[in-house]
């Protein structure tokens, strides 16, 4: 691990494609670790082909790790305003072994380049992506892309 291993993590739901790669870039990102249970989005250019292929345009490597996504009753807790029990229910998802696998392996990246979280929210505080990177166990920081 160098000393500068960090987990960084970006929220895409008031940003462009441009917007997020530019953030990404001008961070040095060179994996970005999509972290939604599902890779679609209504906002254009966000689905996992679109967004992975402007991703290696930009030279930036993509990677889903599903295992690490809000399981639907998670998602269903958080769009009923209940994100306590989001919580609850992630926490009881990360400690599964298909989790465990997929967080291990970010783990081991996130130690060998330099990697960012992605999920929509543009708040982490309303984001299970800062729970998942503080499972990590290194320094966290959140981006904020332009709008």
């Amino acid at each position: 691990m160098t000393p500068a291993a960090e987990v960084l993590t970006i929220g895409y739901e008031r940003t462009t494609p441009a917007g997020l790669i530019a953030a990404l870039q001008g961070s040095g990102v060179r994996v970005l670790v999509d972290v939604r249970a599902l890779a679609n989005s209504r906002k254009p250019g966000f689905a996992k082909t679109s967004l992975s292929a402007s991703l290696e345009a930009a030279g930036i490597g993509y990677l889903h790790l599903r295992a690490l996504g809000t399981p639907a009753e998670g998602r269903a807790a958080v769009r009923s305003g209940r994100p306590a029990e989001m919580r609850r229910i992630f926490a009881a998802h990360l400690a599964g072994t298909e989790a465990q696998a997929a967080l291990a392996n970010l783990s081991d990246l996130a130690r060998q380049q330099r990697v960012c979280l992605l999920c929509l929210e543009a708040d982490p505080r309303q984001c299970h992506r800062t729970l998942v990177a503080e499972a990590v166990g290194l320094p966290i920081t959140h981006l904020m892309p332009a709008a």
